[in-house]
């Protein structure tokens, strides 16, 4: 299936291919193409112009991970993680967790009402048991004691 990655044009056509299914970052986008058996010669000036171009974009990416990670229930200290282990910038991952429109104290109720049923913990094993999993979600411990402890997260 696979052809051979040879060439600029090669290279350049399995990016864009890739790119056509969902953004990608230059990171993952890079170890892609090198399993494919393209050279890194060849990747680094396909990937410069591609991004020249605006077909690969890095603040995409994160904006669109971010998005599909929030909608599947995680919470920022989780999707930041995620971000950072596919070679992403620090910085720019914590920009684009600011700038990001997900309502994260509403993601958090869903998530915990979705495990929980909204049923508050009712001795301190229930709420360890709920912290975890939400902690491991995602969500900062802050935000989770007020959601178990039924104060308000607006004041957030």
């Amino acid at each position: 299936m696979s052809a051979v990655l040879d060439t600029p044009v090669a290279v350049r056509r399995a990016a864009m291919d890739l790119l056509a299914r969902r953004e990608h970052g230059r990171v993952e986008l890079t170890r892609k193409l090198r399993q494919r058996g393209a050279a890194d010669e060849l990747i680094e000036p396909a990937l410069d112009r591609l991004a020249e171009e605006g077909l690969l974009s890095e603040a995409r990416y994160l904006e669109s991970f971010i998005r599909y990670r929030a909608s599947a229930g995680y919470g920022p200290a989780r999707i930041r993680e995620e971000l950072g282990q596919r070679g992403l910038n620090r910085g720019d991952i914590d920009q684009a967790l600011r700038e990001s429109e997900v309502e994260w104290t509403v993601r958090l109720q869903e998530v915990w009402q979705r495990k929980f049923a909204g049923q508050r913990p009712h001795d301190p094993r229930s709420r360890a048991q709920q912290t975890r999993f939400l902690a491991y979600r995602g969500f900062s411990l802050e935000m989770i004691g007020r959601l178990l402890s039924g104060r308000d997260l607006d004041d957030y």
